[in-house]
């Protein structure tokens, strides 16, 4: 017959960390899969301005192409008080868009480079000289298809 043995010292049995990897990596691809990544930090005021008719572009992320307009941000005041130009997440001048143009198609497939659609987020209070420059620079690059932010009346 088998004989039964009383614990003298009272131990706890051990926790069981089988389970253990099992649930941090269910943790990591939860937080993988609902975390957004931010494209740009935006230096620039960016109040965009109102239209009456406001139309929704259906294109895809990878067709666009943003560039930003307004007067520096606070904490950027060293940029100057004009309105200024940023791209991704670097002040430029008209002259730089030649080079952010070229980084971008590269980023891009062949089929999709003549599809691109360049969207300026320009500030309602900056200058049209500076909207004219940016215009010319992507007239230059065959960068025909511009649209441009804007809200409707009563939105922000």
């Amino acid at each position: 017959m088998a004989k039964f043995k009383k614990k003298k010292d009272g131990e706890l049995p051990q926790a069981s960390t089988a389970a253990l990897p099992d649930i941090v990596f269910m943790l990591l691809f939860f937080f993988m899969t609902v975390t957004v990544m931010k494209d740009n930090s935006l230096m620039v005021e960016n109040k965009l301005p109102t239209a009456d008719s406001v139309e929704k572009l259906n294109r895809k992320n990878d067709r666009v192409m943003y560039i930003y307009a307004g007067k520096p941000v606070a904490g950027y005041e060293d940029a100057g008080k004009e309105a200024i130009i940023q791209l991704n997440d670097k002040f430029a001048q008209p002259s730089d868009l030649k080079q952010y143009i070229y980084a971008e198609r590269a980023l891009r497939s062949e089929d999709i480079i003549p599809l691109m659609v360049t969207a300026l987020k320009v500030d309602h209070k900056a200058n049209m000289g500076l909207v004219t420059d940016i215009k010319q620079e992507l007239r230059k690059e065959n960068m025909l298809k511009i649209s441009y932010l804007a809200v409707k009346p009563g939105k922000k």
